[in-house]
């Protein structure tokens, strides 16, 4: 299943994309994308509706956040062996986590406002998971089983904020605007391989990232098994597993987002986001 929510910004509702690209309202049968409504028994039963018997929605306008709320949104750090190289830094021998506020979710194609103060916004296409089911100390052969679906996300990350006034990461992960998530929550039996999926970021046009998923150090199932080691996870919880090579800060000049700058993203399987950067108030 294609899993999406559609409409105005707080009055969203859910909907299933369906074989011919329709969008089919499914609000009566899963009122909220979020928490225990996209845990694995849950998507389990909507996963028994006959799409035909959904009404199709004819003009769903905007899309939004393909998650009404994340307990928890975690990222992983330096995860793909060229991103690695092109920041000069030695692959982790353990996966680094860290938290984006969960307050930063954004539609797929909702415009980004720069912070105020911002010179050193970034871009990063990554492979989100969402976690379907209660997991703690789980292995790595069990791992792929917690996961719900897969989404896009963009990390988006202020650079200045997250490496040059001390403290953690979030600082510069967390504005509002900086975690579009979607379009679509992807069933895992829609993706196939997860460690074999295309990627691409054009700003402007220009191609800036394109790799695949193969090139992440630490999988999408030991990843989980990881974290599942030091934290509970829970249904809901999103994940961003990380970012291949041609982030802003790896360009030589280096390169950071300015109004006007248009970023679209892609991930096989996963769908397209298209995000015009304007400025901060």
């Amino acid at each position: 299943m294609k899993l999406l929510r559609y409409g105005p910004r707080g009055q969203e509702k859910t909907g299933l994309l369906d074989q011919t690209g329709d969008i089919r309202d499914l609000s009566a049968h899963a009122p909220d994308l979020g928490g225990e409504g996209v845990s694995v028994s849950a998507l389990a039963a909507l996963a028994q509706i006959d799409p035909d018997v959904l009404p199709v929605v004819a003009d769903p306008g905007r899309i939004g956040a393909c998650l009404s709320h994340a307990p928890n949104f975690y990222a992983v750090g330096l995860n793909y062996n060229e991103h690695a190289a092109e920041l000069g830094a030695e692959p982790p021998s353990e996966p680094i986590l860290f938290s984006k506020a969960a307050s930063c979710l954004a539609g797929p194609n909702d415009p980004l406002t720069l912070p105020p103060n911002s010179e050193k916004s970034d871009w990063e296409t990554e492979l989100g998971v969402v976690i379907g089911q209660t997991a703690s100390n789980i292995s790595e052969a069990d791992a792929l089983g917690v996961i719900a679906g897969y989404c896009l996300i963009n990390d988006i990350s202020e650079r200045a904020f997250q490496l040059e006034h001390g403290g953690q990461w979030i600082k510069g992960k967390s504005a509002p605007g900086f975690g579009p998530a979607g379009p679509w929550l992807v069933t895992p039996d829609e993706v196939g391989d997860v460690q074999n999926l295309s990627m691409s970021m054009t700003l402007n046009g220009e191609v800036m990232q394109n790799s695949s998923t193969a090139d992440m150090i630490f999988s999408v199932a030991e990843i989980v098994s990881y974290m599942s080691k030091f934290m509970e996870l829970k249904p809901g919880d999103l994940i961003a597993t990380g970012t291949p090579p041609g982030v802003g800060m790896g360009k030589t000049p280096q390169r950071f987002l300015r109004p006007g700058d248009v970023m679209e993203l892609t991930i096989e399987c996963l769908g397209s986001q298209r995000i015009e950067v304007i400025a901060a108030p």
